[in-house]
């Protein structure tokens, strides 16, 4: 059908006057229209695009909700990382912070006083990034784990205060690419009402409006999404291409200028001076916004100085989150139930009444251990204070004493395992009481849980709730066994069930696809690494770092066996403690007939000639350390270059081709800036040394 002119130009108007008043109502908090007249205008347009079909645009207003449902999120990798942030809980911390970055910038010949800082609201939602092309909005996407987030355009482009398009000045050319990062959230008064509409559906509530964000946006169907009342603050530039920008503040406006919805309470401080007081008036005022805060974030402002400030781990140097004080409150300790771990540790679990806890329901509670729980007088039956520490762990910071009636009883562990009823024992020197029966039933399931993990041989589709089934039905009672499984015994097994609307008894089976995913992820788990094998066997003490400083030096799992506590003790970074476990481990007969019938599946356990120079990844390739690395000391870091092909050497020069860079580096770093070298964080490193 031919586009009439004054179609096409009625149109284009109708869109320009929707983006205006979006604008308006969702940035600014500022309309000029009813809500009436709103839908008039739009549903002018909706017509006009549905007669012809031409003029309908992806960034055209009618269309944020026009997605069909997904089956999965596809993974997106960030054009640049998404740093957390390091946190820091009072006013000495937030100013040992500031020595450190003002010691950091003379140290490059910046003089501090220079320094000028930006503070504002923490927001206790879910942080997404959205990617402008061109102007218009190309990609959503959610955090993850920093490297690599969901793709949830669908879900993002229904949020009203998202723009489809950047607002541009007359004659202005949008930059070809712009991330925008920002913080989803559902306002309080909206939480509640969502609250009150699904408890009157029969549906379950959501804890806080946090957990109702991020249900949101990880909806697969985008008219879920659609429903809800979603919001967003932004609060930073991140990848850009054809923008120049030189400092935060510089960014906030510019994003504030092309219609982007910005805090606007967010600062800007000329020196260090008044950033705590505005910190602590953030705590005071969190009460009176409709959106929740766990603290606020202060920021170094100049690109220039974050460049040289540069990141510590995972955390920006040049950024910190004052966090609030934890919330807190009171209930009644009604019992302390026992888990017994992989390793047979008896761990004290607090049940309690339930309670709301800085917008959480808790009930239950870690208490560490026994000397802890005697050292803070915790007793069954005492009404205790209850905190979230860091605002996520449930914890028992003590009792209220001047409650007690006298019939609160002293806790003591057990004297035999709640598992196997062997009797436990505490070795000297520990805090922590043990179950000594190997074939405790906790244990192995525990150590079967932990063989299936992620980290370990990450066996997609059994989780921890199989494994429990499995082993209760007799169908595994080691590691090993989840190798033997057959699908005729698998099809139709009985998970759960649950009573119907009519009090029945409906039963939840294993379907028929979950088990041909569940063995063709066995399958391909016999092509792990031999170090993820070594770690997947749960042998105390090693994690999966020391599993590949052990893969390096003993090439085989029957060399290991074989060798003495003396030699495993030599392999750099591992030393006396693990060498004693790794020998205890090998001197049980069952656990060496498990490691023979994971050799019998298949597994691999030992490294061949063709691995060990696929592994040498890093043959001739030198490498500095420098600084204090989170998780690996200077000897475990070494041993994994080496065993790479690598070499260490300990001044950045010409021959130089990457420098990981720790905690406080020192001159090195620089040095490594000045010559152009690869700079490595202590992840960077692990993924380059592990060759998976």
């Amino acid at each position: 059908m031919s586009l009439p002119d004054e179609i096409r130009k009625r149109a284009e108007d109708l869109r320009a006057q929707l983006e205006h008043h979006n604008y308006l109502y969702y940035v600014l908090d500022q309309p000029e229209i009813s809500d009436a007249e709103y839908d008039r205008l739009f549903n002018e347009l909706k017509q006009l695009e549905e007669q012809y079909p031409q003029l309908r645009t992806a960034d055209s207003p009618t269309q944020r909700v026009g997605a069909e449902p997904l089956d999965s999120f596809r993974q997106v990798k960030h054009p640049l990382p998404m740093y957390s942030l390091a946190n820091a809980r009072n006013k000495s911390e937030l100013e040992d912070w500031h020595r450190r970055l003002c010691k950091l910038l003379e140290e490059a010949g910046i003089d501090p006083a220079t320094a000028a800082y930006v503070t504002e609201p923490k927001i206790d939602g879910l942080a997404v990034s959205l990617v402008y092309e061109d102007g218009s909005l190309a990609r959503g996407a959610t955090r993850g784990n920093g490297e690599v987030g969901e793709d949830v355009t669908a879900n993002l482009r229904t949020i009203g205060a998202i723009p489809l398009s950047l607002r541009l000045e007359p004659g202005e050319q949008a930059p070809p690419v712009v991330e925008v990062r920002g913080e989803v959230y559902l306002p309080l008064a909206a939480f509640e009402r969502l609250n009150e509409e699904r408890a009157a559906a029969g549906e379950p509530t959501f804890a806080n409006p946090r957990n109702a964000a991020a249900g949101s946006i990880r909806q697969l169907d985008p008219r879920v999404a659609a429903q809800r009342p979603l919001s967003i603050w932004c609060y930073q530039v991140g990848y850009t291409e054809g923008l120049e920008l030189d400092s935060h503040w510089s960014a906030l406006q510019w994003l504030r200028r092309h219609g982007l919805r910005v805090n606007p309470m967010v600062k800007r401080y000329d020196s260090f001076a008044g950033v705590y007081e505005e910190c602590r008036a953030w705590e005071e005022r969190r009460a009176e916004l409709d959106y929740d805060i766990d603290g606020a974030v202060v920021k170094v402002d100049s690109y220039r100085m974050q460049d040289v400030l540069g990141i510590a781990g995972r955390d920006p140097r040049w950024a910190v989150a004052y966090k609030f004080a934890p919330s807190t409150e009171i209930t009644r300790l009604l019992e302390i139930e026992i888990s017994v771990g992989r390793t047979g540790a008896l761990n004290p679990i607090a049940i309690m009444e339930p309670v709301e806890v800085g917008g959480v329901t808790v009930s239950h509670a870690t208490l560490h251990n026994e000397d802890d729980i005697h050292r803070k007088d915790i007793r069954v039956g005492d009404l205790v204070v209850v905190q979230r520490a860091g605002d996520v762990i449930p914890q028992i910071v003590g009792p209220v004493i001047q409650k007690r009636t006298g019939k609160e009883k002293v806790f003591h562990m057990p004297d035999i395992c709640p598992s196997c009823g062997a009797a436990t024992v505490r070795p000297e020197g520990e805090v922590v009481v043990r179950c000594p029966n190997k074939s405790c039933p906790a244990q192995i399931v525990e150590s079967i849980k932990h063989f299936v993990s992620k980290d370990a041989m990450d066996i997609d589709g059994v989780g921890e709730k199989l494994v429990e089934r499995l082993f209760e039905l007799g169908l595994i009672s080691n590691m090993a066994d989840l190798y033997d499984l057959k699908r005729e015994n698998l099809v139709g097994l009985e998970l759960s069930s649950s009573v119907n609307e009519r009090g029945k008894r409906v039963p939840h089976r294993l379907q028929e696809k979950s088990v041909d995913n569940m063995l063709s992820s066995l399958e391909e788990s016999k092509r792990r690494p031999y170090h993820r094998v070594l770690f997947a066997l749960g042998i105390r003490h090693v994690g999966s770092i020391n599993a590949q400083l052990l893969a390096s030096r003993f090439r085989d799992i029957d060399a290991l066996a074989a060798a003495s506590q003396e030699e495993v003790a030599e392999v750099e970074g591992i030393g006396p403690k693990i060498a004693e476990s790794v020998r205890e481990y090998f001197a049980e007969p069952h656990n060496r007939e498990t490691v023979s019938r994971l050799r019998k599946a298949g597994l691999n356990l030992s490294v061949s000639e063709e691995e060990r120079e696929a592994h040498r990844t890093l043959e001739g390739k030198r490498f500095v350390l420098t600084g204090a690395l989170p998780t690996l000391s200077r000897s475990q870091a070494r041993e994994l270059i080496e065993a790479a092909g690598g070499k260490v050497s300990g001044s950045v020069g010409k021959s130089t081709d990457y420098v990981v860079l720790g905690e406080n580096p020192g001159s090195k770093a620089e040095k490594a800036r000045e010559l152009g070298k690869t700079i490595l964080s202590e992840k960077e490193f692990l993924e380059l040394t592990e060759g998976d």
